[in-house]
């Protein structure tokens, strides 16, 4: 198990990081995985940044690894979470992974997150940990199995 101050961490990394991912579909108006440097300007809007056209154009080229002209969640996450602390985003959201799951059963459901958070004193809700876990959940059966967890951090990558 993970120590409080490190989980912590991990947490507040995770929850920004789907925070970036919900600002990303929501601009990603055609659901195809990729946003134009006008999407880019609206979801840093959303996000309470106002980016100038130029300081948007410059985001976009920097982001931009394969010079396509769009962003793909893969190089908008990897351009807004360069700065993490304690190593890659892939390593962290792993390491978050494993200390969540404490019986070791390779799932994590909202309520095993839920009493994890009560467990270790931290104060977050039943109903947030069961979105937190909703957002990961790609087979809709209400919780993140390892594998599932795997591809997303695959796709980080």
């Amino acid at each position: 198990m993970a120590q409080v101050g490190s989980l912590c961490a991990e947490m507040e990394t995770l929850n920004h990081v789907l925070s970036l991912v919900e600002a990303f579909r929501a601009f990603d108006v055609d659901n195809d995985g990729r946003i134009t440097k006008a999407e880019l300007g609206g979801i840093f809007g959303s996000l309470g940044y106002n980016a100038s056209e130029q300081e948007v154009s410059a985001m976009m080229q920097e982001g931009d690894k394969n010079k396509d002209g769009l962003l793909s969640i893969h190089e908008f996450l990897e351009m807004n979470t360069r700065d993490l602390e304690g190593g890659s985003l892939a390593s962290t959201l792993s390491t978050a992974f494993e200390a969540l799951d404490e019986d070791g059963n390779e799932i994590l459901s909202g309520e095993d997150l839920h009493g994890v958070m009560q467990n270790l004193g931290l104060d977050l809700s039943l109903e947030n940990c069961l979105h937190l876990v909703a957002s990961l959940d790609a087979d809709g059966d209400g919780a993140v199995s390892l594998d599932e967890f795997r591809l997303i951090v695959d796709s980080l990558l």
